[in-house]
């Protein structure tokens, strides 16, 4: 559930591997949410001393641009480019400009042409049920109609996976389950001559100067500049507000003055366009992929031996066969094919490559396990 990043790109990550996937998005169309994103950054998080964010961020912007190697012809959904880092660890970085739908096509591309990829496009799913009898895990709509079904069911919903799996799991809250909307909005425009800047430049938000790509119509102009985007912590509007442009426009006043006064200009004269959209994080701004935990088994077991050592993180109990890819925050380019590869490992059965501490860190489990070592 969930034709994003995430969800298309572990459609593809399972399809290489034989599974029959039976993907679900309520929207149209495939990448309509913070996947629809007109142009992101594909670049490292620099940190002073490394951080599991940090290193995640080295293996998924390695894997990530070798997955747009791999598929996408530069200029038609991606470019090579530097970014200069202002005021926090200031450098200049290898990076990519990517819009992001461009690669959510071409992971769905391959797994439709492999055969083993079904696409059910304007299904609200309310509700998922496991069925006692078949074992298999139902999505259901609003008035419980059954709308698809499978031994293995993964939510990639973005924001919407904390309803979603709140509703369909047991025990399952806000504590065990510590997820935040994060609006963020993206101010942009036409590039007419010469971009405003060599390159793009980061600080608050990131200015990009200018990005031209065949696959921007009829929606966008073919060229472009950008900035952005917010980070408005707790909202869930996706309407473009003048309010958040003006952020944007302080925030560029650090990095290219100019530009800043071009977008106060196209903005006062009804010129300058927006997008804005809802991301996923964590409490802990980490992604959670994997097997979802069965926080009603966990309490049982502590109500029959209330003196039991806490289980290891990875012998949590997991709901048998219900996974999870969400709270991709701001780094869906960089993380989702690196954090769908490591899925499609625990589903099919095969040990998830990576160094412990780092699987550790996008477990599932991992907030609920914490609690229960507070509790002993």
């Amino acid at each position: 559930m969930g034709a994003g990043l995430a969800g298309a790109a572990l459609s593809a990550a399972l399809t290489r591997q034989g599974w029959q996937v039976h993907l679900l998005d309520q929207a149209s169309g495939p990448a309509q949410g913070a996947s629809a994103l007109p142009v992101g950054m594909l670049s490292p998080h620099v940190t002073r001393a490394p951080t599991p964010l940090s290193r995640l961020s080295a293996l998924g912007v390695a894997d990530t641009r070798h997955e747009l190697e791999r598929l996408i012809a530069p200029g038609q959904g991606w470019q090579p480019t530097e970014v200069d880092n202002r005021g926090h660890d200031p450098g200049r970085w290898p990076a990519a400009l990517v819009r992001p739908a461009a690669l959510v096509q071409a992971w769905l591309g391959e797994a439709e042409a492999s055969q083993r990829l079904s696409t059910t496009l304007g299904a609200n799913v309310q509700r998922l049920r496991r069925d006692p009898i078949t074992q298999q895990w139902q999505a259901l709509g609003a008035s419980g109609e059954l709308l698809a079904q499978a031994p293995v069911a993964v939510v990639a919903c973005a924001w919407g996976s904390h309803e979603l799996l709140g509703q369909s799991v047991a025990g399952l809250d806000a504590m065990s389950l510590p997820l935040r909307p994060v609006q963020g909005q993206m101010s942009l425009g036409p590039c007419q001559g010469e971009p405003l800047a060599d390159r793009p430049q980061r600080d608050n938000g990131v200015f990009v100067p200018v990005y031209e790509d065949s696959g921007l119509p009829p929606q966008w102009p073919g060229r472009i500049w950008a900035m952005g985007s917010t980070y408005e912590r707790g909202a869930t509007h996706t309407d473009v507000r003048e309010t958040a442009h003006e952020r944007n426009a302080q925030s560029l006043e650090a990095l290219a003055p100019a530009a800043a006064r071009r977008l106060r200009e196209d903005l006062a004269q009804g010129r300058l366009l927006g997008w804005a959209q809802v991301r996923c994080a964590s409490l802990d701004r980490l992604p959670l992929a994997g097997p979802v935990p069965d926080v009603q088994a966990w309490q049982e077991h502590r109500q029959q031996a209330p003196k039991a050592r806490r289980p290891a993180l990875g012998d949590f109990p997991r709901v048998r066969g219900l996974y999870t890819l969400t709270a991709l925050g701001s780094r869906g380019l960089t993380l989702a094919h690196w954090c769908a590869q490591r899925v499609a490992e625990h589903i099919t059965g095969h040990t998830p490559a990576g160094e412990a501490d780092l699987l550790a860190a996008i477990d599932p489990a991992r907030f609920v396990w914490r609690a229960a070592k507070r509790q002993a």
